[in-house]
């Protein structure tokens, strides 16, 4: 393979530091980012020693038209900065790991006079204990229920401690109500540490426990009492029951293993918490043209960077170049030491084989979608005579009012299901009337612009209107150098044929008078009426948002220097803002807070024409 000139020139003069490299193709954008000790080493293996790369990674190596470099101080701050690039430019040969989702907590907040447990989704350094994260919301709301009958803790907020009555909770014997009855701290805080034991998994603790208070009761007589432990304990080990221990040690894990078909691969992460599976995430990756180790390693290190729970230790199914500094940057993240193996026998090895068992599940069950996202993909590229494979499916929709808040989104849908990072949403700022085709025309325009290209180019455009709109579409792409995107218009049915038994949607290509009709039942179809929709649903929520916010916020806040505390001052001091508009420069002044500078920017805001 043959490198440019300029290229070669790039390298030769590369640093011997650690640093990050961003690998680039012939159109200028980032295909790959990756770290390096020693940036000069690193990237002159990928064109010196051709014949020790895989198959997929002289691929990468060939479409490399250009390079460039950050120099790092050390090689942990490379990989934090490449961490950030790949979440940033989602080049197409890396790990792009894409995950919105924060998952539950449970806070025990002991700081507090009489703690309680709430769900919270982001743990904080504020002294409190926190168990998790949890795989669900509904696995986190069944584990509070679980506790709230069987340990009698305060269900109110901080903000409630002080009523006049208990509430139903105290009748039903699930709360001593702190709030308004005398209960003794030490009392409080036995339960307290009860449900701590229960959440880190030392049920047996607690059980031993209450058999001596139980005993110590029957031997005071006090039958009752006794009975209620009785049932405690009998709720507690019937809970422990269905709770698999998976590690004597009760240490807190992360299981990492994977199942691979060439360019794809299903990665399972198990949750070990206090020596008990607790659940489980799944995550399919496509288009990797990188090792195993390497696509294990920087998925981990993806992971952990959005933010996840790091346990004490992590399990890994091979091998990692990169262990030594993964667990140093780990370690300065959690501020303790973590640990990473690869386990090649016993009961670890047993957690990796169950985490990869899962993932070759999770990966067919995934595959056999694709397969029929494919088919359906298909469908659309034939019944629409699309130029390209529509992988990637954008809308466009606009939102307004008799013309007020008028906003527009952009959508996106990448191999059928929703591509948060291509989604956009637009304040219209040059149309300010009633005009939908204008203000679609805007929106286009500003997606499409040369200086506002991305990565993130689709297949198809979809515009939510009839044959209108589909010519303000075709304008925008010609206008703009996007003749290779296809186009199409989404229009709803008339009133008229709403009427009508069988009214259908229709869509509308270009030069083609008549509109195409689907079956009834085609997925294809169903499929254009989801991105439509979720274009649809984005819009109105933008619009809601800011006409909520306009809706309550005072003119005088528009006015430079007028802060939210003076405008509702003014507001306060004269009770309306007409009457506020008929006050004088010295009456203005009479407002609290208000300075004569304020004064002045307020009365010239009022009155334009007239000179201070």
């Amino acid at each position: 393979m043959e490198i440019s000139p300029k290229l070669s020139a790039k390298i030769a003069q590369l640093p011997t530091s650690p640093g990050v490299y961003l690998m680039k193709d012939s159109r200028g954008s980032v295909i790959y980012v990756g770290k390096a000790k020693s940036l000069r080493s690193r990237v002159r293996f990928y064109f010196q020693r051709l014949q020790d790369l895989s198959h997929k990674t002289r691929l990468m190596v060939s479409k490399i038209t250009d390079l460039e470099t950050i120099v790092t101080k050390t090689e942990k701050d490379a990989l934090i900065l490449e961490n950030s690039l790949i979440k940033k430019s989602l080049p197409r040969f890396n790990v792009q790991f894409r995950d919105d989702k924060e998952h539950p907590y449970l806070k025990l907040s002991i700081k507090e006079p009489y703690p309680n447990l709430t769900i919270i989704r982001k743990p904080q350094k504020d002294g409190s204990m926190y168990f998790g994260p949890f795989a669900s919301a509904q696995a986190v709301r069944e584990t509070v229920k679980v506790i709230h009958k069987i340990f009698p803790l305060r269900k109110c907020s901080g903000k409630k401690l002080k009523k006049d009555r208990p509430c139903v909770y105290y009748q039903l014997g699930q709360c001593p109500a702190p709030c308004c009855c005398q209960v003794p701290p030490e009392q409080y805080n036995r339960t307290v540490k009860d449900v701590q034991l229960f959440l880190q998994g030392r049920g047996s603790d607690i059980i031993a426990g209450l058999k001596k208070s139980m005993q110590h009761e029957s031997d005071k007589l006090n039958y009752e009492l006794a009975a209620r432990i009785r049932d405690r304990i009998t709720a507690i080990e019937k809970t422990l029951e269905r709770q698999s221990v998976v590690c004597l040690d009760f240490a807190d894990r992360d299981v990492f293993s994977f199942y691979r078909e060439g360019s794809h691969m299903g990665i399972t992460v198990l949750f070990v918490r206090s020596g008990r599976m607790t659940g489980s995430r799944n995550f399919f990756l496509k288009n990797l043209q990188l090792t195993d180790e390497e696509v294990i390693s920087s998925f981990i290190a993806q992971y952990y960077h959005q933010g996840e729970f790091i346990p004490r230790e992590i399990l890994t199914p091979l091998p990692l170049e990169d262990k030594v500094l993964l667990e140093d940057w780990l370690r300065e993240k959690k501020e303790q030491r973590v640990i990473i193996t690869f386990s090649q026998r016993g009961a670890k090895k047993n957690l990796v084989q169950m985490a990869a068992q899962n993932a070759r599940i999770m990966f067919d069950r995934t595959q056999a979608k694709e397969k029929d996202t494919e088919a359906i993909l298909q469908e659309l590229q034939k019944r629409l005579h699309l130029k390209n494979y529509p992988a990637r499916i954008a809308c466009c929709d606009i939102s307004n009012i008799m013309g007020t808040s008028a906003v527009g989104s952009l959508v996106m849908f990448e191999d059928g299901r929703p591509f948060k990072p291509g989604y956009r949403r637009y304040r219209i700022k040059t149309v300010h009337q009633p005009n939908d085709y204008a203000m679609m025309y805007e929106v286009l325009g500003r997606f499409l612009a040369p200086q506002k290209r991305e990565t993130h180019r689709p297949d198809l455009i979809m515009v939510d209107g009839g044959k209108g709109q589909l010519g303000v579409l075709i304008a925008a792409l010609r206008e703009h150098g996007h003749s290779g995107i296809d186009a199409i218009a989404l229009a709803k049915a008339q009133k008229s044929e709403k009427s009508a038994k069988k009214a259908e949607e229709k869509v509308f290509l270009p030069h083609r008078k008549n509109p195409v009709l689907f079956p009834g039942n085609s997925q294809a179809f169903f499929l254009l009426q989801r991105v439509r929709d979720e274009a649809h649903r984005f819009a109105i929520s933008y619009h809601k948002h800011l006409k909520k916010k306009n809706d309550f916020t005072s003119p005088l806040e528009s006015i430079a220097g007028i802060g939210v505390r003076t405008a509702h001052a003014v507001l306060k001091h004269f009770g309306s803002l007409d009457k506020a508009r008929e006050a004088t420069l010295a009456q203005i002044q009479e407002v609290p807070t208000v300075t004569l500078k304020r004064a002045e920017m307020l009365y010239r805001f009022f009155h334009p024409e007239q000179q201070i």
